[in-house]
Formats: structure tokens, C-alpha cells, sequence
């Protein structure tokens, strides 16, 4: 069995299944089981991971993380027209105002979107990594519907552009500290 904290590659395919099984049963299941929120933790942090590793290494502006992407931005910014995405305030998707206009756009993707409610991480600043300071839980459908604006607005560009060029890199850390 891999131990609590290993990376989920560490996991065998018994154990991958088995955590597989466990992540789909309903949450009432399962109460605060810490082993359950581990997998969970693993699996949202590998998401995180992978996302970034493609925007680092893809033009954001080619990519389509869903089959409906049009839909999804579409709607986004009909309902959150002036949602600044650059740099998220994390009031503006915690809040109660914020979550009473969140909850009817994300419902609209119920059974449109798979997954659509899992919690996922989202980056508050999108021209930084994933870390504790800079990552806040939301929903599938919120990671998608501002990683999809990000995308088509060229905010993850910097992202890309740091990575293909190390010194740039350097300069765009050294300016957001």
C-alpha cells in the first residue's frame, strides 16, 4: 500500500482501483474519513499539476478543455461580465452574494459537464504556479469557466511564454515579488 502522502503514481493498480471505487460512492458514505480526503487531496493536486504542466507547455489560446467550451465562456461572461480573472479575489467566488450567482451558473451545467461540482484547485494569480498562497478550492465548472477566459483572453500567455524561456522566467518573478 503506498503511504499517506506519496505521489498517486506510487499507487499500484489494486490500489488505484480501489481508490477509484472509493472517490465514486456518495459523500454520505463516508463522514470525515481522512483517508478518503487524502485521495482527494492527491487527485485534485495532480489535476493542478497537469493542467499547469499543459498550459506551460501548449499556447493556452489553442487549447479546449471541454467539449463545450464555447458554451461554457459564453455563459461565463454573460453572468460575469466584469469578473476580473487576471487576479482572482477570492470574496468574489466565497462570498454569499458571490456564491447566489454562482450557484444558477453552475447548476446549468449539470449533466452537461462531467464532474461539473467536484472540488478542484484554482489559482488565484494566473501568472503563478500552484502554492498554498496562491491556490483557493472552487468547482470543476469554476476551474473550467475562468481557465477557458484565462485561455481565450491571454492571461495564461505569461505562463506559456515563462516557460519557454527560463529568463523571462526569472524577470516575471522577480517583478510579482
Amino acid at each position: 500500500m503506498a503511504a499517506a502522502g506519496a505521489p498517486l503514481g506510487a499507487l499500484g493498480p489494486s490500489e488505484a482501483a480501489a481508490a477509484a471505487r472509493a472517490l465514486s460512492l456518495p459523500a454520505e458514505a463516508y463522514g470525515n474519513d481522512p483517508n478518503v480526503e487524502m485521495m482527494w487531496a492527491m487527485k485534485a493536486y495532480q489535476h493542478a499539476e497537469v493542467y499547469f504542466n499543459l498550459i506551460s507547455s501548449v499556447d493556452p489560446k489553442f487549447l479546449n478543455l471541454t467539449k463545450v467550451d464555447d458554451q461554457i465562456y459564453g455563459e461565463f461572461r454573460k453572468t460575469f461580465s466584469d469578473l476580473k480573472i487576471d487576479v482572482l479575489d477570492p470574496e468574489e467566488l466565497k462570498s454569499e452574494p458571490a456564491k447566489e450567482k454562482w450557484r444558477p451558473f453552475c447548476m446549468q451545467f449539470e449533466g452537461v459537464v462531467e464532474d461539473f461540482n467536484y472540488g478542484t484547485l484554482l489559482r488565484l494569480d494566473c501568472s503563478k504556479d500552484y502554492t498554498e498562497e496562491n491556490t483557493i478550492f472552487a468547482t470543476r465548472i469554476q476551474f473550467f469557466a475562468i481557465e477557458i477566459a484565462r485561455n481565450r483572453e491571454g492571461c495564461n500567455n505569461i505562463v506559456y511564454t515563462s516557460a519557454k524561456n527560463p529568463a523571462s522566467a526569472g524577470a516575471m518573478e522577480a517583478a510579482s515579488a
